[in-house]
């Protein structure tokens, strides 16, 4: 009898079967089951995300160009590690796409869209209390993302976005090496996208790019301090 496999195996880089292999690999470092700084064998990676060894093969150069991996021979794959200089690059490089972000916002965001994700934060926000659940904010970091997605898919510049893309997978990784959102941190960032929200609104282009700035400031600090 023959039975169908579940491995993902390679036929094409340009998208199909090696997309979904990038996200598989994207999937398992944002579930946690790789984690900054682990070494890996091929062997182990291949069994843990369901690839075959041609695609994993196919998918290495490009999550080392991207910088998501770091590639040993004969010890192992390793997740880059966090530390200070990892996080300081990469808030550096969220503010200079984030900011240019604003600023077409600042131009062509409707307010419609503008106003639909004021809501939806002020949404979450009703609902923090030291006991709120992890539900919660499992969607205040959904909120969240979307928010600065968002932001970035005005620019419609395809180049931007594929860079924020890469970045927002280290960001992600920081945060739930650091700094996840909880009743602690939660209103302080949302209270700094309302404010990103409402200086996009008055369609004024230094305040929104000041309180982009500072929301990524405070994120910064906050992943450096522990």
């Amino acid at each position: 009898m023959v039975t169908k496999s579940n491995t993902i195996t390679p036929r094409r880089t340009d998208g199909g079967v090696t997309k979904a292999a990038y996200e598989t690999f994207q999937a398992a470092l944002l579930d946690g089951r790789l984690r900054p700084g682990q070494l890996v064998s091929q062997r182990d990676l291949v069994d843990m995300l369901h690839l075959s060894v041609g695609a994993l093969r196919e998918l290495l150069p490009r999550l080392k160009a991207e910088g998501l991996v770091l590639v040993y021979p004969q010890r192992g794959i390793q997740v880059p590690a966090i530390d200070l200089p990892m996080i300081r690059e990469a808030f550096q490089m969220r503010a200079a796409l984030e900011r240019e972000a604003v600023l077409h916002a600042v131009k062509s965001m409707p307010a419609a869209q503008l106003i639909a994700q004021r809501k939806l934060h002020e949404d979450v926000l009703a609902q923090v209390t030291p006991s709120a659940d992890d539900a919660l904010f499992a969607r205040g970091q959904e909120v969240d993302s979307g928010f600065h997605a968002a932001l970035m898919a005005a620019t419609t510049n395809s180049l931007l976005l594929n860079a924020h893309h890469i970045n927002s997978i280290r960001i992600r990784l920081i945060k739930l090496d650091r700094i996840s959102l909880g009743p602690n941190t939660l209103p302080s960032a949302f209270n700094d996208h309302l404010a990103v929200i409402d200086a996009i609104l008055s369609r004024d282009p230094i305040a929104a790019t000041q309180a982009m700035d500072r929301h990524i400031a405070n994120a910064r600090d906050r992943a450096m301090e522990l």
